[in-house]
């Protein structure tokens, strides 16, 4: 995978060198990242990090913060257009601490768990 993930970071580079379409760039690598199976390689490679890394892929894979996310985005598109842009600014930024604080209480939680289970032993 690491030739690929070279082979995509060279076509992303030298893309944006040459002024090609952005989001043509964006739909290339996602595709090419989707069939390959890249995300599920890059999950693998961060659920390796000790302690850390099975809760960060844990997190990663909860729907919720997809959800979260797809929401976010869609209402940024329609209140951009609408010209709300500083709003859209103040949201996301609520957001992304909404998503963070999920994150830490999840980790929070997961890691007192754990301390609880090791008392019991």
């Amino acid at each position: 995978m690491l030739p690929l993930v070279a082979l995509l970071c060279l076509f992303l580079w030298l893309g944006t060198i040459w002024h090609w379409d952005r989001s043509l760039l964006a739909a290339v690598t996602l595709l090419i990242a989707l069939l390959s199976g890249l995300f599920v390689w890059l999950l693998g490679v961060i659920a390796l990090v000790p302690i850390v890394g099975p809760l960060i892929v844990k997190v990663l894979s909860l729907s919720i913060i997809w959800l979260l996310n797809a929401v976010g985005y869609l209402l940024s598109y329609i209140a951009i257009r609408r010209g709300y842009s500083r709003d859209v600014l103040t949201y996301r930024g609520l957001t992304i601490a909404l998503i963070i604080g999920i994150i830490l209480g999840y980790g929070l939680a997961k890691g007192l768990d754990s301390v609880a289970w090791l008392a019991h032993v």
